[in-house]
C-alpha cells in the first residue's frame, strides 16, 4: 500500500539567545490543520515527545547474529592446518611457507598505509549516510490530529507490535494561536529528537505546526518535498486493530510511579536465559498489587497500588521488556492507568502526566505483533447499522470531534447501541479512535483518503467461511438474557461437513464478545489469542440476523 505525502521543507528548530522555535511541516496534501502556541510545560514535553521517539524506533525481534566472518574464518583456518600437517612432512614447503608469509605481512602492511585514506574517507561517507538516511528508520511519520479540547500524537513500532500516543491539552501551553482541527501527517526527521533534548524550562519554546505550508501553489519549490512511501498492510491493519482493543472491556487499576520503577528496575537487572519470560498480575479486591516475574520467581509488591476492582484476577502478560519505553515519563508521572484484556492478549498503559496523557499499547508478546495477534475488530460490537445512521453518527462526531456514545445517542435520538455499532465501524475504517485517558470516541482520520477495507480487516477468511454458514442455513442459535447484568448469552450448533460444533459465547451490554468457547480445533489451539473462530462469529451472525426479523 502506498502513502504519498508533501511537504513545504522539513520540520525544523531555530535556536535564538532567547527561546527556540520547533516547527512541524504537515502533509500538503490533507486538510489544513495547524496550531501554534509557547510551551508552558517544557520538561514534561521533552521527556513525553521523547518517548514516543522510543516508541517509533522501537524493534525487539529476534535478529540472528550474522556468523559469515566467523564461518570464512574457519574455512581459512582448516585449510591452513591441512597445510601445515603437509609441511611437517615436507621440510622444503614449511620454508616456502615462512617466506611466503613473511611477504604477506609486509604486502598488508603496505596497503595499510595505502588504503588508509580510503577506508577513513569511506567511514565518514556511512557515518553521513547514517546521519543523513535515519529517517528510514521511521516506517511512517507520526499522525497528529489537533482537536479542540487537546492535539495527539500518534506512532507504531518498526516491528509493529508496540502503539504509542502522546495527547496534550492546551493548558500545556500559553500564547496559543490560530488554529484549525483535523488529522494530517508532519514530518518527523530523526535530527528533530536531538533537538527536543535541547528543551530547557528557562529558555521560551514555540510550538507549531506550521499553516504556511498550504499557501503554496507551486510544486517546483525547492522547499518542496514529495515523500512515497510504500507500507506493508500489516502496519496499517496493525493500527486499525490497535484502536479496536482499545474499546474492549478490559481489567482496569492504577500503579504509583515507584511501582513502575520497580518493575523496571527488575528488568534491568536482570536477563531471562529461559523461558517463561512473563509478568503475572495477580490482583485480589482491597488488596496490593502484586507481580510475578518468572522465570526467577521474583515477586513485587505495589503498597502505594490497592486493586479496587471487582474479582480476583491472575493475568500473565509477555514482551515486558517494551516496558522500558516508560522510563523516561517516572519522574513527571502523577500514576499510571493500567488496561489489561487478558493472558497472553493486548495491555495498556496510560500514564498520567497532569496536562498530558502517554498512552503505550502493547501486542500480547513481541513477536505475535498487533496485524497477526488477533481480530479484535470481530469482537468489537457488530450490530447492523445501516449506512444512513453511519453517517448521521460520523457527521455529528465531526462537528464535536470528540464525544461519548450517550452524547451521541442522546442527541441523534438512536439507541446506544446503534451509535456504538456505528462507532465501531468508524474505528474498522480508521475514521475514529477511542481515547482511553478520557474515555471518549474522537474523529481521527488515518489516511487522507479511504482505505481498503476488504484488504486491510481481514487477514484471515474466518469471517468470510461464517458468511458462508449462514448462507448454507447451518447454523442454529440460542439466547439467555442475565437477570443480574445487560449481557447476553449465546449457544448453539454450527454444520460443518460431517461435524456438528457446538460455540458458546457472552455478549456484554455494550454488544463486546468477552467470553466465548468452541469445539472446533482452532479455538482448542487459540482460544480467543487470535480472535474468535467462524464458528462463533457465525453464532453471533446469525442471532443478529434473527433479531432483526
Amino acid at each position: 500500500m502506498r502513502f504519498e505525502y508533501s511537504y513545504l521543507g522539513s520540520s525544523a528548530v531555530e535556536h535564538r539567545g532567547d527561546g527556540t522555535a520547533l516547527s512541524f511541516a504537515p502533509d500538503l496534501k490533507r486538510q489544513p490543520t495547524y496550531f501554534s502556541g509557547e510551551l508552558r510545560q517544557h520538561v514534561a514535553f521533552r521527556e513525553a515527545i521523547s518517548a514516543l521517539h522510543d516508541v517509533v524506533v522501537s524493534d525487539l525481534r529476534f535478529k540472528p547474529k550474522d556468523k559469515s566472518a566467523y564461518k570464512a574464518w574457519a574455512a581459512q583456518r582448516d585449510e591452513l592446518v591441512d597445510v601445515e600437517a603437509l609441511a611437517s612432512q615436507r621440510q622444503s614447503v614449511a620454508s616456502r611457507l615462512k617466506t611466503l608469509r613473511e611477504e604477506l605481512t609486509s604486502l598488508e602492511k603496505e596497503s595499510q598505509q595505502r588504503m588508509g585514506p580510503f577506508y577513513a574517507a569511506r567511514r565518514r561517507y556511512f557515518d553521513y549516510l547514517y546521519a543523513k538516511n535515519r529517517d528510514f528508520w521511521f516506517v511512517l511519520d507520526p499522525v497528529i490530529t489537533v482537536h479542540p479540547d487537546e492535539c495527539f500524537f500518534e506512532c507504531f513500532s518498526q516491528d509493529e507490535s508496540s502503539y504509542g500516543r502522546l495527547g496534550a491539552s492546551y493548558e500545556v501551553f500559553q500564547n496559543v494561536g490560530e488554529f484549525a482541527c483535523g488529522t494530517t501527517n508532519i514530518d518527523y526527521s530523526s535530527p528533530l529528537y536531538d533537538e527536543f533534548q535541547k528543551i530547557r524550562s528557562y529558555k521560551r519554546t514555540r510550538f507549531e505546526v506550521d499553516p504556511s505550508g498550504f499557501t503554496t501553489q507551486t510544486g517546483g519549490d525547492e522547499a518542496y518535498k514529495e515523500v512515497k512511501i510504500d507500507l506493508p498492510d500489516s502496519w496499517v491493519r496493525g493500527f486499525l486493530q490497535v484502536n479496536s482493543a482499545m474499546a474492549l472491556p478490559a481489567v482496569r487499576f492504577t500503579l504509583h510511579p515507584m511501582d513502575v520503577h520497580n518493575f523496571l528496575f527488575v528488568l534491568r537487572r536482570h536477563k531471562e536465559k529461559k523461558g517463561p519470560r512473563s509478568m503475572r498480575y495477580r490482583l485480589v479486591p482491597g488488596q496490593p498489587v502484586r507481580v510475578v516475574f518468572e522465570p526467577w520467581g521474583l515477586e513485587v509488591v505495589c503498597p502505594r497500588s490497592v486493586y479496587e476492582g471487582e474479582g480476583t484476577h491472575d493475568i500473565r502478560v509477555w514482551g515486558r521488556r517494551r516496558l522500558l519505553v516508560l522510563e523516561r515519563l517516572l519522574p513527571v508521572a502523577r500514576r499510571f492507568t493500567v488496561h489489561l484484556l487478558g493472558s497472553g492478549m493486548p495491555s495498556f498503559y496510560v500514564a498520567d502526566l497532569g496536562d498530558l496523557s502517554f498512552t503505550l499499547g502493547l501486542s500480547g508478546w513481541t513477536a505475535n505483533d498487533w496485524a497477526t495477534a488477533g481480530n479484535f475488530d470481530l469482537m468489537a460490537p457488530r450490530g447492523s447499522v445501516d449506512d444512513f445512521t453511519r453517517r448521521r453518527v460520523f457527521e455529528v462526531l465531526k462537528e464535536t470531534w470528540s464525544a461519548t456514545p450517550e452524547a451521541l445517542a442522546s442527541r441523534l435520538g438512536l439507541e446506544r447501541g446503534a451509535v456504538l455499532g456505528a462507532l465501531s465501524a468508524w474505528t474498522q475504517a480508521g475514521r475514529a479512535m477511542w481515547d482511553l485517558n478520557k474515555g471518549v470516541y474522537r474523529a481521527r482520520e488515518l489516511s487522507r483518503e479511504p482505505l481498503p477495507l476488504e484488504k486491510l480487516r481481514f487477514a484471515n477468511e474466518r469471517e468470510e467461511r461464517a458468511t458462508r454458514f449462514l448462507e448454507a442455513g447451518a447454523v442454529h442459535v440460542q439466547a439467555r438474557a442475565s437477570s443480574v447484568d445487560a449481557s447476553l448469552e449465546l449457544s448453539g450448533t454450527v454444520k460443518e461437513g460431517g461435524k456438528v460444533l457446538r460455540p458458546a459465547l457472552r455478549l456484554d451490554g455494550d454488544q463486546r464478545m468477552v467470553f466465548g468457547e468452541c469445539t472446533c480445533n482452532f479455538f482448542q489451539q487459540n482460544k480467543l489469542f487470535r480472535g474468535p473462530c467462524e464458528h462463533l462469529l457465525a453464532l453471533r451472525l446469525q442471532h443478529s440476523r434473527v433479531s432483526r426479523t
